[in-house]
């Protein structure tokens, strides 16, 4: 959740002013949290209140309400005020930059023993997005996101577990883009430097998330996955945040770039983090 955060309130300033160079500062005065943090936390609070599909509606909406003027979509802001808890078939990327915390309560441990995916956690991945973004793609673009999450939390743990050896950066990298293109087919082949001259504002999950999952790829530690995602232009807070999410599993986080994203957030947004910092360590 943290490296969603972060993503999040770095590409803030960009959205609507986007750079084409990984040469910024990281954290300008002007940066602030969007929808992308609320709606992150939202998740999360909805994780530590049991996980089902009425967790995640209540959630999205307490919220959402409590922050109206957060950069919301136009259908998802009205579906927020409304009294309405069904699902509106969207496919934008809303879906994907919000299910990070989902991937933080799959078992490494039952993939480490099985090579299958953990069906508990794989299950609220689906219940995150459906509540909302129950078209095929919108479901697609969180269940790619959460795999890549997933896959580098293996990566960053294998050491611990005595039933498989641990994975390099490069096998990693290497099976994610295979089991992401095979099982969800996302195209994962493209480099930066060809989608970056003509990539634009995009809020479909199917225009964002590949892009999002390829900077991290092409990346060498968190800081430079995060530059990555934001030189792309597009939708900036939501690419990185998507990038941040990934590269929080696979490289940790930085103390003074944790230490720097929390401080712009306010107190019942941090209350929810801290609360969820905790639920994870007991978990």
């Amino acid at each position: 959740m943290l490296g969603a955060i972060i993503g999040d309130i770095v590409g803030s300033v960009y959205e609507w002013h986007n750079i084409k160079t990984k040469d910024f500062p990281l954290f300008r005065d002007d940066c602030f949290f969007t929808d992308d943090t609320v709606m992150t936390i939202a998740t999360a609070d909805a994780l530590m209140n049991g996980g089902e599909v009425d967790d995640f509606i209540n959630a999205y909406k307490k919220w959402g309400r409590l922050y109206p003027d957060a950069g919301y979509g136009g259908r998802f802001g009205s579906w927020i005020h409304s009294g309405d808890r069904k699902p509106y078939n969207s496919w934008g990327n809303g879906s994907a930059m919000r299910v990070s915390p989902c991937a933080w309560v799959m078992n490494c441990g039952f993939y480490g023993r099985t090579g299958c995916w953990p069906s508990n956690g794989w299950e609220c991945v689906t219940k995150s997005a459906e509540v909302t973004h129950n078209h095929p793609e919108g479901i697609k673009g969180a269940q790619a996101t959460a795999a890549a999450i997933f896959l580098s939390r293996f990566y960053a743990g294998g050491h611990a577990f005595d039933y498989c050896q641990p994975w390099s950066l490069e096998e990693l990298k290497a099976e994610m883009k295979k089991l992401i293109e095979s099982n969800l087919g996302y195209d994962l082949s493209r480099t930066l430097d060809k989608i970056r001259p003509t990539y634009r504002f995009n809020e479909s999950c199917q225009d964002t998330v590949p892009q999002a999952i390829i900077a991290f790829l092409e990346s060498t530690d968190f800081e430079d996955a995060i530059r990555n995602a934001i030189s792309l232009g597009g939708d900036s807070d939501t690419l990185a945040a998507i990038t941040g999410s990934i590269a929080e599993a696979a490289y940790g986080v930085p103390d003074w770039i944790r230490d720097k994203a929390l401080g712009y957030l306010d107190a019942p947004l941090r209350d929810v983090y801290n609360r969820w910092t905790a639920y994870k360590e007991s978990n």
